[in-house]
């Protein structure tokens, strides 16, 4: 630009265009753009890009690339793809770079536009995303739902160890009751967990437990359009915020449970941030939100997914692939199955007969030892080998008091250890490891002794097996006899008469 002045000044002053080309040591073109324009014009391109070589190739390039649309786009042509079939198939012999330069323009120009959106107070958008976390020491994939409240950007973040539609539903209960609202309307993506089928005319059919989540909070639910996130792009973005500011470096917890408790208090403590053109923090954003949003309802919903099973001819109900265990006693019988996101409850009747926790693996066998304990009192050569029992770890007492039982009666003893194993039915194992350990202290190895013993701890009442809480009772000493005592009798047998 000094150039550009002193040289317009000079001109204006009387110089020639000829003598300030000359004396500026720049051509009289320069010169002459210089005074047609009081700044510089820039680069204007005075007719269109001519190609010679390629021009008569567009059509055909076009053809190839509005065909790619129909494919996966790992199978598009590249422009290498392109420059080698219109050399091998058509002649073609300009270079490699006119065709690169072409497609970019192209590619740019069909680039899809957006209208910026307005976020009333009172509506959210919900989304998962996945992100590898430490649970317990192991590393594994988290899916962690989001809930974006996009008027004010408040948002609530929950990890699961799978996206299932119980994950979905469990993590709107827990955002609800974190906001201490529910909005009037959520915009979802047509996963398969919430929409069960989109219908030709555009409505979808929902899944049954989401169904009947929405009707109980009474929310209006409304959808993306497949395939596309720019209709939530606020909740996209909030999911990849997560990710990057509560995420890295890779979270280590010792359950789930600490996980999400450390996610919900940095969610709190992002209400206190101001972002990029607002004048007020995401909390004070936060409480027009929370005005227009609906009261929760007296009762939460239950996030559970209902299914029914029957009982096969090894005690095990098959629930998404993985097969858990119930009560022998309950063999062959129809039952019904509660599938929530930590746990499988499954019931017979109006009784609850097993609970385990929930396996996210496939084809697994999930035992509960105690379910088979009274079929294997009965078939008690199948002790060793029973497949419940594998890896069950007990104390060191346990395998103590078997080896003492199995060394004075037998097969009797073996069956006696699976009696006192099934005190722990009716008994916690902590009283029940103390009352075996009172036996062996006491020698009574015998399946009356330690559940009288076992019984005593509960009722809080002492034991009659130890004698020293009956001080009035005269004590019995017993010796050992020794060797040389039999040895004099012998001698006394041999005298005479």
């Amino acid at each position: 630009m000094e150039l550009y002045l002193k040289v317009r000044v000079a001109c204006d002053g009387g110089m020639s265009q000829r003598e300030a080309a000359r004396h500026f040591g720049i051509s009289r073109d320069t010169v002459r753009k210089m005074m047609a324009y009081s700044v510089p014009p820039g680069y204007r391109r005075q007719a269109p890009v001519r190609r010679p070589k390629l021009d008569a190739f567009i059509p055909i390039i076009d053809q190839w690339l509005d065909a790619d649309r129909a494919v996966s786009r790992k199978q598009r042509h590249t422009a290498k793809r392109v420059f080698d079939r219109l050399r091998d198939e058509h002649g073609f012999t300009g270079g490699y770079t006119i065709i690169k330069d072409y497609m970019r323009d192209r590619a740019r120009r069909g680039q899809e536009m957006f209208v910026p959106l307005a976020h009333p107070a009172g509506h959210a958008q919900a989304d998962f995303g996945e992100a590898m976390v430490v649970i317990g020491g192991v590393e594994q994939k988290a899916h962690f739902f989001v809930l974006d409240l996009p008027h004010s950007d408040a948002c609530y973040v929950r990890a699961y160890p799978a996206a299932v539609a119980e994950a979905w539903v469990d993590g709107h209960i827990h955002a609800f009751a974190f906001f201490g609202a529910v909005p009037q309307s959520i915009v979802y993506d047509n996963d398969r967990c919430l929409v069960a089928k989109i219908l030709p005319d555009g409505t979808r059919k929902r899944a049954a437990l989401f169904s009947g989540f929405l009707s109980h909070y009474l929310i209006r639910d409304r959808y993306g359009s497949p395939g596309k996130g720019n209709d939530k792009g606020s909740v996209e973005g909030l999911v990849g915020y997560a990710r990057r500011n509560f995420m890295v470096p890779i979270p280590r917890f010792a359950s789930w449970d600490a996980f999400n408790l450390w996610l919900e208090e940095q969610c709190r403590k992002r209400q206190g941030e101001r972002l990029r053109g607002e004048s007020e923090t995401i909390g004070e954003r936060l409480l027009r939100d929370l005005a227009a949003m609906r009261p929760l309802p007296a009762s939460p919903f239950e996030a559970c997914d209902q299914a029914s099973g029957r009982v096969s001819s090894q005690a095990l109900v098959r629930y998404r692939t993985n097969d858990y265990s119930v009560p022998v006693a309950f063999g062959h019988q129809d039952v019904w199955i509660r599938g929530y996101v930590e746990a499988v409850v499954i019931g017979c009747g109006g009784e609850i007969i097993a609970r385990h926790p929930r396996s996210y693996a496939r084809e697994e066998v999930v035992f509960d030892p105690l379910h088979y304990l009274p079929l294997i009192e009965q078939k008690i050569n199948a002790l060793d080998q029973a497949a419940p029992l594998q890896g069950w770890e007990l104390p060191e007492a346990f395998t103590t008091l078997r080896r003492l039982m199995e060394v004075r009666m037998g097969k009797q003893g073996r069956r006696a250890y699976v009696q006192v194993l099934r005190l722990m039915e009716s008994f916690d194992l902590a009283d029940l490891h103390a009352a075996v350990k009172q036996a062996l202290h006491l020698g009574a190895i015998s399946f009356d002794a330690v559940k009288h013993l076992v019984l005593c701890r509960a009722e809080r009442r002492p034991s009659r097996l130890d004698l020293d809480i009956y001080p009035y009772l005269p004590r019995a000493t017993v010796e050992k006899t020794s060797a040389k005592a039999y040895m004099r009798l012998l001698d006394r047998e041999e005298e005479p008469a």
